[in-house]
């Protein structure tokens, strides 16, 4: 037996069966495939709408495919899938590429709310997402959760602002690789602060 294969029950049979593991960075492939799809297709073509095509197929391809090796459907993905479905279709069927744009402005300003909102019912939704690598006291775990609302809140500004006052081809950068870079060095940031929280939390 390999580190990649068990004989736990299978929920359909109750008998041993093999549980396979995916790929570590099968996750991140399908997260940005949608993204790369869209960058790839405007810098072949210099056609939004043809680019929102894409991104639109390939959004949903990749809840497709996370469900078909993880059995069951991703959250993250299928809520961006949608989000991407109604501000793409809007933009197609009215020919205006304002929606595409403000896309970005919706997931993020989404995800803040859903921070903050679940924050205000005494939720710590970071601690339930990434406790399982990592513990942290309580009050850490708040902080950091404010911290990335404010993030994603200052990100839809900063699209709002990109999208309204530059041409197309610098809001296509800023969306990606622009947004996913500003994200990665957020969170890298962040590092000292979970380090120094963890350890605190491994001594007391």
């Amino acid at each position: 037996m390999t580190d990649r294969e068990t004989n736990a029950p299978t929920p359909a049979t109750g008998k041993p069966g093999k549980k396979s593991a995916a790929p570590q960075w099968l996750g991140s492939a399908i997260e940005f495939a949608p993204l790369g799809a869209f960058l790839v297709t405007w810098l072949w073509s210099k056609d939004l709408m043809a680019a929102t095509v894409v991104v639109m197929v390939a959004s949903a391809l990749a809840v497709l495919v996370s469900y078909l090796v993880h059995r069951k459907i991703p959250w993250m993905p299928l809520m961006t899938a949608m989000i991407v479905g109604v501000f793409g279709g809007l933009t197609l069927y009215l020919a205006d590429e304002s929606f595409i744009k403000m896309k970005p402005t919706m997931i993020n300003t989404l995800f803040a709310a859903i921070l903050f909102g679940m924050l205000a019912l005494g939720k710590l939704p970071l601690k339930k997402l990434l406790g399982h690598a990592f513990e942290m006291p309580d009050s850490a775990w708040k902080t950091l959760t404010v911290r990335t609302g404010l993030f994603f809140l200052i990100t839809a500004i900063l699209n709002e602002a990109v999208w309204r006052t530059q041409p197309t081809e610098v809001w296509v950068y800023f969306k990606f690789p622009g947004l996913t870079v500003l994200t990665i060095g957020y969170f890298l940031l962040q590092i000292p602060f979970i380090m120094r929280h963890a350890d605190q939390n491994q001594t007391s």
